[in-house]
């Protein structure tokens, strides 16, 4: 017995002491401090600028759960094309009321293969197309024959219209992770308000960006002013005085250097929203591993708010899984799979995850063989959030692409490339600074180039595993850079730590 003993003894000491080496181990960014309660102050720089709250993203953002919507049409398997039957079953459940939820009801897609020659189109709010499942076995969409396209495409109609006057922003700095500023008057609005905060694109940014000298190779375009207009969504939630609360942050600085800022009442009549795809299994016929001349892209969302894909895998399409165009809002993209692309390796192709909209959250996603698994194109504006991601077989980078993605939030990818956000240069038609104010927490990587512009904010690597690389030109100002190659960052996901205080 008092051998039994010591030996419990011993290994309670061995215990003790690993539970200790983890515990002092444990770093903190000292961008934040998760508090006891799980609230999170947040450090500001010199500037005022401190890293943004990411947590109001996805459907609804993030305040109601998806629902589970109850089945009013159900389509089984049919001989040939298929596309007619299950385009004839969302017309029909598109012509039904809308019920008290937002919802007409989903259209179940029994088990089995589906044929599809052309594009599933759905076009009316409150629809829910289902499978049976996402794997082998379950419901299978094909996107058969020959033609670029989208399988499934859910899109509005009409766009952004502006109501009411613009109104200055009186702050001569509005720091990102903002949540308020002054405006000239405040008389004109009210708590609920849809409003744009618009940041111009100036010449003197331009210049001070240093995009207007990229190094030419032959159609390369420098920026211009009139095309770095950027409109931001936002709700106002509160109003003191001629100050303005909104529910989500200031992603990139509002300067008075650089033009300052407006903001206006907008509407948008032909927006979808209440509408789903999940629990399907999405491959694309194709000729051979660089054919180009077949499905695209699984399911593509554009002009709807407040929608989702999830449970969904798709095979050998050519650019996406999901691709969410500049007009889908608060859509989350999770538990998705897009494996084994076909395509020649070139620019524009393979974007396995892509977004372009505002307010969006893809999580627990994975991805093989593909370029840009989880991407930003030009100007998209934030806050956007890619949280649990796994790329296996990657050919290209991870982050923003093109040129100026504001506001995006990269937590816990894993990747066997790289997360770059720095000066593309000429690549392109002269991308130029890819993105700013673009936090990546946590990652494991094989390389990273994590470069701050010139101007208008910073990029943070925070806790990035992996190789800290130098990007493609010299010269350029490193990014906010804290505890690379270091274990046990706490909180290990910025994002979730963020929806716990919220929730607080």
């Amino acid at each position: 017995m008092k051998i039994r003993s010591v030996f419990a003894f011993v290994i309670l000491l061995i215990s003790g002491a690993m539970f200790s080496f983890v515990k002092d181990n444990i770093w903190h960014s000292r961008f934040l401090t998760v508090n006891k309660d799980g609230s999170i102050t947040y450090h500001p720089d010199e500037k005022g600028n401190t890293i943004p709250d990411f947590s109001l993203v996805g459907y609804h953002h993030g305040l109601k759960p998806i629902p589970e919507i109850k089945v009013v049409k159900t389509v089984g398997p049919v001989k040939g094309d298929a596309g007619s039957t299950i385009q004839a079953a969302i017309d029909e459940v598109s012509a039904m009321p809308l019920k008290p939820d937002g919802f007409r009801g989903a259209i179940l897609l029994k088990k089995g293969d589906y044929a599809i020659a052309g594009t599933l189109n759905i076009n009316a709010d409150g629809i829910v197309l289902r499978g049976e499942g996402n794997e082998t076995g379950g419901t299978r969409l094909i996107a058969a024959g020959k033609g670029q396209r989208s399988l499934v495409k859910i899109a509005g109609k009409g766009k952004i219209t502006e109501s009411g006057s613009r109104v200055k922003i009186t702050d001569a700095y509005v720091p990102a992770g903002a949540k308020s500023f002054q405006v000239a008057s405040a008389n004109n609005f009210k708590v609920g308000d849809r409003i744009m905060v618009f940041r111009p694109g100036t010449e003197n940014w331009i210049h001070d960006l240093q995009m207007d000298k990229i190094e030419d190779r032959g159609g390369t375009k420098q920026w211009k002013a009139s095309e770095y207009n950027l409109n931001f969504e936002r709700e106002i939630t509160a109003i003191e005085g001629n100050k303005i609360s909104i529910d989500n942050p200031i992603v990139m600085a509002m300067e008075k250097l650089y033009g300052g800022g407006e903001i206006f009442k907008y509407e948008f009549a032909g927006r979808l929203k209440e509408v789903g795809v999940e629990n399907i299994l999405f491959e694309s016929a194709y000729a051979g591993d660089t054919d180009e001349d077949h499905g695209w892209t699984a399911v593509e969302f554009d002009q709807i708010e407040n929608g989702w894909a999830r449970n969904l895998t798709s095979r050998f399409f050519g650019y996406a899984c999901v691709s969410l165009n500049g007009a889908a809002k608060n859509i989350t993209v999770m538990d998705s799979k897009c494996l084994d692309a076909k395509s020649v390796i070139t620019g524009s192709r393979r974007y396995s995850f892509s977004n372009n909209g505002q307010q969006n959250l893809f999580m627990n996603l994975e991805t093989t063989e593909g370029r840009h698994d989880y991407v930003t194109g030009a100007k998209t504006c934030g806050p956007n959030v890619f949280y649990n991601c796994r790329s296996k077989n990657t050919h290209a980078d991870i982050g923003p692409h093109h040129r100026w993605s504001t506001g995006t939030l990269y937590d816990n990818i894993d990747t066997d490339g790289e997360i770059n956000i720095q000066d593309r240069g000429n690549w392109g038609s002269g991308h130029g600074w890819a993105g700013v104010t673009q936090v990546v927490w946590n990652c494991k990587v094989k390389g990273a180039a994590i470069q701050n512009p010139w101007v208008s904010g910073k990029n943070y690597a925070i806790g990035v595993q992996g190789q800290k690389l130098k990007g493609r030109l010299d010269g350029k100002p490193d990014g906010e850079w804290e505890g690379q190659n270091k274990n046990n960052l706490q909180p290990a996901s910025l994002y979730k730590a963020q929806v716990k205080a919220r929730k607080n």
